[in-house]
């Protein structure tokens, strides 16, 4: 609410309550207090789909937990390796690369600067990529986009100065092509 207030000289005036006294703010200091006390039960593992696998986990025989075992393994890897590793899945399926242009990507002082045992770390761990699928994409973008030949297609395709499939990947991209 407000409140007129006239001076001395006939001037009116709005006083409005200050914004501690008002609704909307204590709504948004809930969802604040709410919100941040969630981010903190999450960031510390206190999940309860973290504590049932911790808990269904079989122990060794010297007394360690599987998953123990497992996270302690994970948390040795250098985050150097982990990023390389974000980076070459980002770049397998988003920008349909190869694998040899994601390791010049990766290890390349004007690309991503990783060094060559984060990019082989990353390359080896990179999961299931369907590598023609890759090439395919690529095929289909040069031929859509920049109505390339089929031969020209191939010779970018596998280039060490173009795409850098390899010539297995390229015939598979140029044999399932739409017209």
């Amino acid at each position: 609410m407000s409140k007129k207030i006239t001076d001395e000289n006939g001037h009116t005036y709005v006083q409005k309550k200050p914004f501690y006294k008002r609704g909307w703010f204590w709504v948004l200091a809930i969802i604040v207090i709410f919100g941040i006390g969630s981010m903190g039960k999450e960031s510390d593992g206190t999940s309860s789909s973290s504590n049932d696998v911790a808990t269904s986990s079989s122990v060794k025989k010297d007394g360690t937990k599987k998953s123990d075992v497992k996270e302690s393994s994970e948390s040795k890897i250098p985050a150097e390796y982990r990023n390389a590793l974000i980076k070459a899945k980002s770049y397998a399926t988003t920008m349909d690369m190869s694998k040899a242009a994601i390791r010049d990507q990766l290890t390349s002082d004007a690309g991503e600067g990783f060094t060559q045992e984060a990019a082989d770390y990353a390359m080896k761990n990179i999961g299931d990529i369907d590598w023609n699928k890759n090439a395919l994409h690529k095929a289909q973008s040069y031929q859509d986009e920049q109505a390339m030949s089929k031969d020209a297609i191939r010779e970018q395709l596998t280039s060490t100065a173009g795409e850098g499939f390899t010539p297995e990947q390229a015939d598979y991209a140029i044999q399932h092509l739409k017209n």
